[in-house]
């Protein structure tokens, strides 16, 4: 997403993202070279996740930008791994504190053997959620091993899932996102492990159809109205001052409590909302 000037006025270019079928880094490329051909105001960027080498293209992405002198604002994460940081404002919320607070709220429902399970190649903002559990399960006093933060699972996968549940034996899981506890729902479902009942799941995002799940999810609610508010305020700002510090603007989220980490499905009739103070 780009930001042009037109007058005095400024408008948004909406660009779609890379296909995973197709060559991405050329498909960035082309896109990156768009943009700068209108010489747009700055850019909005969601770094890529979930593909090989998505470091190298996403640094590669704001380069071009940058030689080109156009401002670029990250959303949701950065272009390195995490705990590394970029010279680029970025707009979000504390992935590695709410991943603190869904943890707590999973250890506060009784848990006391959780992991945390995330897809290989996923982004900054999901590895930090993972701090944060391991974080919560630390200051709790629960014993915390390796093996506990599961990076590179494929939720689909019957055989992976029944060795995991097998092996670890968890109470509790928390989810890099909603669609991998999605995913991990329904493959928990065919092996015959009930949400709530044997395991409780939380997530993060609150997407549209956490709530539409066999078992709807507890998850972390991005305010993303707001950070996309937030984003185009510190590319005005940016836009005026090039020299400005790079930023973390970090909005507060929100705990959606939901059936799937609940003692019994009765007792979470409907979604409640908590404030994480």
């Amino acid at each position: 997403m780009a930001e042009a000037q037109v007058g005095q006025q400024q408008v948004l270019l909406w660009g779609r993202s890379p296909g995973k079928s197709e060559d991405v880094e050329t498909q960035a490329r082309e896109l990156c070279q768009q943009w700068i051909a209108k010489k747009v105001a700055g850019v909005f960027f969601a770094p890529l996740e979930l593909t090989g080498e998505k470091d190298r293209i996403n640094e590669r992405i704001v380069e071009l930008f940058i030689a080109a002198d156009i401002p670029v604002v990250l959303l949701d994460r950065d272009v390195v791994p995490y705990p590394e940081r970029s010279s680029y404002d970025l707009v979000g919320i504390d992935n590695r504190r709410a991943g603190y607070v869904v943890t707590s709220h999973l250890i506060g429902a009784g848990c006391k053997r959780l992991i945390f399970v995330g897809r290989h190649r996923s982004a900054p903002s999901c590895v930090a959620r993972g701090f944060g559990f391991r974080d919560a399960l630390q200051d709790s006093g629960i014993e915390f091993r390796n093996e506990y933060l599961q990076h590179q699972t494929d939720p689909t996968s019957e055989e992976q899932i029944r060795r995991l549940m097998s092996e670890l034996r968890p109470d509790g899981i928390v989810c890099s996102n909603d669609f991998t506890a999605a995913q991990l729902m329904r493959t928990l479902e065919q092996l015959a492990v009930r949400v709530p009942e044997d395991v409780k799941m939380v997530g993060f995002d609150d997407v549209k159809y956490a709530s539409l799940l066999s078992v709807p999810l507890t998850t972390i609610h991005q305010p993303c109205a707001d950070i996309g508010a937030a984003a185009i305020r510190t590319m005005v700002e940016r836009v005026h001052n090039p020299k400005l510090p790079s930023r973390d603007i970090l909005l507060n989220f929100g705990l959606v409590v939901r059936e799937s980490s609940a003692s019994s499905r009765s007792r979470v009739p409907r979604t409640e909302r908590v404030a994480a103070e």
